[in-house]
């Protein structure tokens, strides 16, 4: 008992001290925070100085971010990601570095800086630059700028700076620079962040592509002018804030680029102001590509999103939708007789004229919409709907065509369709003959390709959308499905019939000459008057060059539009201008999807025929006999010659010799260049 006592007692006592340090320890601090308020005891000096003191070393939590995700392509390739870089910044009068680690060392940290991360200065010249830092309390000296992560561990080496994070007065600032990789490609469907105005992917999914921030112990020092700044008091490479979730994008890179190098060949040819194409997968409505260009001082560049955000008077592509409405409501067919009065027609006060003189007074419906009508068009559906104007605006928007499609960046413009029942549309005569041809109306050019894809996919509206999926180190966490917007806009007869409308423009109307001979595609071609009542208000007149389409005709994997605006070279007429590149766009993704092609060995071999046959080609035995089994092409071997000429005759190949003489001039006739000239 008397050691359980004495134990006690010492633990009584060593507590009580303890007690009496800390009480005096609190009594002490109060007394000089409140000498250091009422300036009790010290100089006026003293009492800035410690003020100084307080303000240099204080400490705070702060927040700073995560690594941004990446954006990609269907592949998985990098539309767009963030490289780190830092900015290396040197305190020069931290209290690790005293007058002898600085006098020791300051003359090779100079050598090193000047030679390895900035050679502006001699070692002499930096040398310098460093002993006036320290003269002047430079807390904040900046040695490089968005430096490497090779220059900062380079850096690390260095004399003073290798004393490490505390020592050394190295400050490290992590910074994230946003790359595109393919460069201008998709570049404004991309998209990027900044205060101001964020747009495209970069803008609509910021929350999803920006880490989860984190906070971090910093110290506030005086820099330059006396500038407050917070500086970390570890390493901003030591700490890993969470990063970003990745979304993979349903653009396939290799149609992006078809698609912006036809159009900018458009644009170059025709002088045009700018111009979009879209390509748009007909089953899901994912969008593969989507290019906007326009001219500017230093060239042709992505300057604004034309194919989601500009609004236009789409003029004859629409059709399409009048030709469906009349079609729909069982007012035609497409053998019944429209009434052309040879192009030119009054329609109240105002004149409307056909493209082009074709002199018919009356012709087919298919043929009408065929060779693009405007009076055919317009009278039908005014003497079908002038009595019940609703009923095609109502029609119109049966067709959706009257609601934005929803995809996901911001700035997408609402499509205006005239109503009767409104006062402010400001209703007139003219207004439904007109509408019907694609004026006094407005859509941007992704509605429209919405439109012509519902069409392609036998009436079932998609709706377009970029986003594939979301990616969290490599795993999917959220995967967007293909949505429906409606399942049939009309009836399959008027899809069926709408098809063959469209396939007629490219058997036998506008777009005539594009047709092809490898596959079968369909579309529209349209030519819009910018400012057509400029004869009214003066001025020069603008036009606008469209098509909108899809291929192959039979089973339509992809739809694609172009529309170029004000187009100055040559021809303004659709059919001639974005015509010309939609073909483009079309054969070269064709060639480039190997599922879009028919097998080659579909149904029984074809007999060889000589046509097909390599006649009178010549060379060594060995080599030609060697490709022509590789190739599968029979033949006979019974030549004994080096030199062999193959004769085709039917379906057979025959193989003789070809004789070279050693005192006659050679007959080199039939052989590649490299077998002549050994010869």
């Amino acid at each position: 008992m008397n050691i359980k006592n004495e134990i006690l007692i010492r633990i009584y006592a060593v507590t009580g001290i303890l007690i009496l340090v800390a009480t005096l320890l609190v009594f002490q601090t109060a007394h000089f925070a409140v000498e250091l308020n009422l300036g009790e005891n010290l100089t006026l000096g003293e009492r800035n100085y410690w003020l100084e003191q307080s303000k240099e070393y204080h400490t705070e939590m702060r927040e700073f971010g995560g690594e941004r995700g990446n954006i990609l392509s269907d592949d998985g390739s990098l539309l767009s990601t963030s490289l780190p870089y830092y900015d290396i910044r040197f305190d020069s009068r931290t209290d690790y570095i005293t007058d002898k680690i600085w006098a020791e060392n300051v003359d090779s940290l100079a050598w090193c800086i000047a030679t390895y991360i900035d050679p502006s200065y001699t070692p002499g010249g930096y040398m310098q630059k460093l002993v006036d830092a320290r003269a002047q309390g430079n807390r904040y000296l900046l040695i490089k700028k968005n430096a490497s992560h090779l220059d900062l561990e380079r850096l690390r080496t260095f004399p003073i700076f290798n004393q490490g994070r505390y020592s050394g007065g190295l400050i490290v600032e992590k910074n994230a620079k946003r790359k595109h990789p393919f460069g201008i490609l998709a570049h404004r469907t991309v998209g990027y962040l900044r205060e101001r105005d964020s747009i495209g992917l970069e803008g609509r999914f910021n929350e999803v592509l920006q880490g989860e921030s984190k906070k971090k112990l910093m110290r506030r020092i005086r820099g330059e002018g006396g500038r407050v700044i917070w500086i970390p008091v570890d390493d901003y490479t030591e700490t890993h804030p969470e990063s970003g979730k990745d979304i993979q994008t349903t653009i396939d890179i290799n149609l992006q680029d078809i698609a912006e190098q036809a159009l900018l060949r458009g644009l170059q040819k025709h002088d045009g102001e700018h111009g979009t194409a879209i390509i748009m997968e007909v089953e899901t409505g994912a969008v593969k590509a989507i290019a906007n260009l326009g001219k500017t001082r230093d060239g042709w560049w992505e300057t604004y999103n034309h194919a989601i955000g500009t609004k236009m008077e789409p003029g004859s592509t629409f059709k399409l939708a009048s030709a469906m409405a009349v079609l729909e409501d069982g007012f035609i067919n497409l053998e019944d007789t429209v009434l052309l009065a040879k192009g030119k027609y009054d329609f109240y006060d105002e004149i409307m004229e056909d493209a082009s003189y074709h002199g018919l007074e009356e012709t087919t419906f298919s043929k009408a919409f065929a060779i693009s009508s405007n009076v055919g068009i317009a009278k039908l559906v005014n003497d079908s709907y002038k009595d019940d104007k609703a009923k095609f605006v109502n029609r119109l928007k049966a067709f959706n065509l009257d609601l934005p499609t929803g995809i996901e960046i911001e700035g997408e413009a609402a499509p205006y369709i005239k109503d009767p029942s409104r006062t402010e549309d400001a209703w007139s005569g003219t207004t439904l003959p007109w509408m019907s041809i694609g004026y006094e109306l407005e859509i941007t050019a992704l509605q429209l390709l919405t439109f012509y894809n519902a069409v392609a996919n036998d009436g079932k509206m998609m709706k377009p959308y970029l986003l594939d999926k979301v990616l969290s180190y490599g795993e999917t966490v959220t995967q967007n499905k293909p949505v429906v917007i409606d399942k049939q806009i009309a009836k399959s007869t008027t899809i069926k019939k709408a098809k063959s409308l469209l396939e007629e423009v490219v058997d036998n109307g506008t777009a005539k000459k594009l047709k092809s001979s490898v596959y079968n595609f369909a579309g529209k071609t349209g030519t819009a008057q910018v400012n057509y009542n400029r004869f009214k208000t003066g001025g020069k007149m603008k036009y606008q060059a469209s098509f909108a389409g899809y291929f192959p005709a039979e089973n339509p994997k992809y739809s694609c539009i172009i529309v170029i605006n004000d187009p100055k070279q040559g021809s303004y007429y659709g059919g001639d201008v974005a015509g010309p590149v939609f073909r483009e766009i079309a054969d070269k993704v064709y060639a480039s999807k190997i599922e879009m092609q028919p097998p080659l060995n579909q149904g029984p071999t074809p007999a060889w025929r000589t046509f097909k046959l390599p006649d009178l080609d010549v060379g060594q035995k060995d080599e030609i006999s060697y490709i022509l089994k590789e190739v599968g092409i029979p033949h006979n071997t019974d030549s004994t010659g080096q030199w062999i000429v193959t004769l085709a005759s039917a379906d057979t190949l025959a193989i003789k010799t070809r004789k070279i003489s050693d005192d006659l001039v050679p007959n080199v006739k039939g052989m590649g260049l490299r077998d002549a000239i050994y010869i």
